[in-house]
């Protein structure tokens, strides 16, 4: 089956790299920074952090007040100190550059699409540019995954249809942006979500880690 692949997409966090980011703590930390700008501030309600501040932001504009730069600078740097800080604490997983190289050798392009920012991507992972010739991070996309025109967008650096690649990830939401974006679909228990999340979404394959799954599609 991997014969037939031109790209692997793979998350970051967790997928490729050993998660330490707190994102409860990066969540609260962007919160507590916004509600200076904007004390009428909602609650987080359990949403991602830029889908909470996109929110926000809405609800700002309802009000017709004219903070929404202030609010994207706030909630953006008080983020990235939690990312910084837990890439500090990171490294890839053992078998990446392995795995990453063994991809290359069968001309299959690895590609990173990460929500993540570049320089949390490049303090973990210092050498990404010999094993990923595609990194699109937040700070490279006008809207992030899981909308499907972060996978696009990595699809067509390396000139591939979704029918061609897979994507890759320790959250539901990769499957999610698989699955729109038209790709093949691997959940890999590393990080956010359990084998038994994953089995509810369906996905194309379910792994213990990254190099599971490539022994699962090298066997296919």
């Amino acid at each position: 089956m991997i014969h037939s692949l031109k790209a692997v997409v793979f998350d970051f966090d967790g997928t490729l790299a050993i998660p330490t980011i707190d994102f409860n703590e990066m969540k609260q930390r962007a919160h507590d920074a916004v509600k200076i700008v904007y004390p009428n501030l909602p609650d987080l309600n359990g949403l991602p952090l830029l889908e909470w501040l996109d929110m926000a932001k809405e609800q700002a504009t309802k009000e017709r007040l004219s903070i929404l730069d202030a609010m994207d600078e706030a909630a953006i740097s008080a983020a990235k100190d939690v990312e910084l800080e837990a890439a500090a604490r990171s490294d890839v997983f053992a078998w990446a550059r392995t795995l990453l190289s063994e991809l290359l050798k069968r001309d299959i392009t690895p590609c990173i699409v990460t929500r993540n920012c570049t320089e949390a991507v490049r303090i973990v992972f210092p050498d990404v540019d010999e094993y990923c010739p595609v990194i699109l991070t937040r700070d490279d996309v006008p809207i992030v995954k899981p909308d499907p025109d972060h996978l696009h967008r990595a699809l067509a650096l390396v000139g591939c249809q979704p029918k061609e690649a897979i994507m890759t990830g320790d959250h539901l939401m990769d499957i999610h942006t698989g699955k729109a974006a038209g790709t093949l679909t691997a959940g890999v228990c590393t990080g956010e979500a359990t084998r038994e999340e994953f089995e509810a979404e369906n996905p194309d394959f379910i792994a213990t880690d990254c190099w599971d799954l490539f022994l699962q599609m090298t066997a296919c």
